[in-house]
């Protein structure tokens, strides 16, 4: 929840998040709640005891729907059964993503489009089901997840780091596209944000010193510096931002 600022033109929207149960999308789930939002989320991993959390915090239960995200046609059905329970989708975030390390010479063709189904083939397709959605409520936002790694030519996981670049290509086109019917497409895109999983997997205190000494700002990013940026980006607050790569990572990266 956050504890900065109320998007009230929030209250009642039809959100829609892909893996929204964990890490930093269990923290959007949550902060789209406290704004009053109707959400739906889909992630693999059963998420029941989360949304009965954040039922007992909020008084409003958001819909979780099983689903893996490689399947296109689940993935779409969700997105209609979130439509029916809620009403057209008018704020969709496609958060979910896997950054597992790999190396160029270990990676078959499998593994390649394995990522690239996890990590960029959805953007498209919940952007396709939810563009008729919008048109008809007049409007939307669609907040493409995106990442500075490729941004700081990271090593360690190149499909991954191609995803990534690819959604803000695919931001950008989307943007022009939908932009007369009032739907903006914009890409957030996040530093190193010290979730469980990043915790547990990589965050060695040898690489979290290295890149806070790249940050200007001198303190590790948390989920929830996430979670305002996307509020903002979902709300009519930011009505005339759209083919945007907005990034929030401590100041890292220079983009303009």
């Amino acid at each position: 929840m956050t504890q900065h600022v109320t998007f009230h033109d929030l209250k009642g929207a039809s959100v829609f998040i892909t893996g929204g149960g964990s890490g930093i999308g269990a923290a959007l789930t949550e902060g789209f709640v406290a704004q009053g939002a109707r959400v739906a989320f889909v992630q693999r991993s059963d998420a029941t005891a989360f949304c009965d959390q954040i039922e007992q915090r909020h008084g409003i239960r958001p819909l979780f729907i099983p689903c893996d995200i490689t399947d296109i046609a689940a993935l779409q059905d969700a997105m209609a059964q979130a439509a029916a329970a809620h009403g057209d989708i008018t704020v969709l975030v496609n958060n979910a993503a896997n950054d597992a390390r790999h190396r160029l010479e270990d990676l078959g063709v499998e593994d390649w489009d394995r990522s690239i189904a996890v990590n960029l083939r959805p953007h498209f397709f919940t952007a396709q089901a939810a563009a008729p959605m919008m048109r008809r409520a007049g409007g939307g936002s669609i907040i493409n997840f995106s990442s500075i790694s490729y941004m700081m030519g990271n090593a360690g996981y190149p499909a991954y780091a191609t995803a990534k670049a690819g959604i803000t290509g695919l931001t950008r086109a989307l943007a022009r596209e939908l932009g007369p019917d009032r739907i903006r497409v914009n890409a957030l895109m996040p530093g190193w944000v010290l979730t469980d999983r990043q915790l547990e997997l990589w965050a060695t205190p040898e690489d979290l010193a290295a890149h806070l000494a790249r940050q200007c700002l001198k303190e590790h990013l948390k989920p929830q510096d996430i979670v305002d940026a996307t509020l903002f980006l979902a709300s009519n607050a930011s009505r005339m931002m759209t083919g945007q790569a907005m990034v929030v990572d401590g100041g890292v990266v220079v983009t303009g």
